[in-house]
């Protein structure tokens, strides 16, 4: 029999200025983030998890799974550039792929959700692959959460990536510690989301209002 199923995407920066401290803040939130989501059966039997990095190129380094199912998490590595075209690129063609898989296994797939998370500015391009991941002709777009994290973003990038809910960190941190606070969200977002029932029986995605290290931004209006 086929469950209700929403799907999660951390698409994450792996360039060369997340080396050190703000990677390894992410790879020490991660198996935190599995076991809580994972051992909660309720959460883990409503939601998956997927992982992909980018920097030059993206690359899947988890592929949509339950969590449940999982023994251990990938551990990010830092490479070079920031290419945000390659990472909206690689997350429809697996967003694409996973719906499909799910809705032909007989679930009732939810619209997927992107955790989109960089510490910089995009080094080429990436309109168009940004506009086919988000267009009305694509029936599985994601909503889009988007976290900026240090001086390297621009509030005003974020804010246009995102088509839900965006943030920067406030410089009230470290990197390192605004990524821990960010896991946290992240975690967060998933347990209630997979834990709260909304009107009718369905689900809806709850991020939090406020994060610690955090100010939120207006989601441009297209």
């Amino acid at each position: 029999m086929g469950q209700q199923i929403l799907p999660f995407y951390l698409v994450c920066d792996e360039s060369g200025s997340m080396s050190g401290k703000p990677i390894d803040a992410i790879n020490q939130a991660l198996p935190e983030l599995h076991q809580e989501i994972g051992l909660n059966p309720v959460v883990a039997d409503k939601t998956q998890f997927a992982i992909i990095g980018f920097s030059d190129s993206a690359e899947v380094l988890l592929p949509l799974s339950d969590l449940s199912q999982v023994t251990n998490l990938p551990v990010l590595a830092t490479k070079g550039g920031t290419n945000y075209a390659a990472a909206f690129t690689e997350v429809k063609v697996q967003i694409d792929a996973d719906v499909n898989r799910l809705k032909s296994q007989g679930h009732q797939v939810y619209r997927p959700v992107v955790f989109f998370l960089t510490d910089g500015q995009p080094t080429s391009s990436y309109k168009q692959e940004w506009e086919d991941l988000t267009a009305s002709t694509f029936p599985f777009r994601p909503n889009i959460v988007a976290f900026g994290v240090g001086d390297g973003v621009d509030p005003a990038t974020i804010s246009a990536v995102a088509t839900f809910r965006a943030f920067v960190s406030d410089g009230t941190m470290s990197p390192a510690q605004a990524l821990q606070e960010f896991a946290v969200a992240l975690t967060k977002s998933i347990v209630r989301s997979g834990s709260t029932p909304a009107d009718g029986g369905g689900m809806t995605l709850q991020t939090p209002d406020e994060i610690p290290g955090f100010k939120s931004l207006s989601v441009d209006a297209l």
